[in-house]
């Protein structure tokens, strides 16, 4: 499996490489209880990493939801725990993405309808079958200035990675089929 630093597609100058600055994993279960700890166990053993659990933003009464009450989990991965989880991820889907899956500042999600098509996972009855989400943020250098808390700065728009230079990077570097 390549490491994280070798996943780049280089366009000419150097600060113009690409490159998967983090990858977001959510479940969203939808009430608290036995079924979030499921779902934490889960998303703890597919990633590697310590879930951090998400709480209601609203009371919705019909779904007997409260405000506050935690209600999904979610995981952040970086570096090589994210390139090792993308690739899992895009064989769960067939290496196959819509072009409608692409913002236009080249961030991508897709959704996993069960976590048993991921690879190497097998099915257990206690935990039963989770969909989730997972989206993928490419990053060109010096994006970071503009989104640190210390001395922010404005960048320029050539460092924003666009939905053509995205879709590029999937196809070349991950080698995954847009419809």
């Amino acid at each position: 499996m390549p490491s994280w630093r070798e996943l780049v597609l280089v366009k000419g100058h150097p600060m113009q490489k690409i490159y998967i600055e983090k990858v977001a994993v959510n479940i969203g279960v939808g009430t608290s209880g036995e079924k979030l700890e499921k779902a934490y166990a889960l998303l703890k053993e597919l990633t590697g990493a310590e879930p951090s659990q998400r709480k209601a933003r609203r009371t919705i009464k019909d779904f007997g939801i409260k405000r506050g009450e935690p209600i999904g989990v979610s995981v952040t991965l970086r570096r090589d725990l994210a390139v090792a989880f993308l690739q899992k991820a895009l064989q769960a889907v067939g290496g196959r993405l819509k072009k409608t899956s692409f913002d236009e500042r080249g961030n991508v999600c897709f959704g996993i309808k069960e976590h048993i098509t991921i690879p190497g996972v097998k099915y257990d009855p206690a935990v039963g079958i989770w969909g989730m989400d997972v989206c993928v943020r490419l990053a060109k250098p010096g994006l970071r200035v503009q989104l640190r808390r210390r001395r922010r700065s404005k960048v320029g728009r050539r460092q924003w990675v666009t939905r053509e230079e995205a879709i590029e990077f999937f196809q070349k570097v991950l080698g995954v089929q847009i419809d």
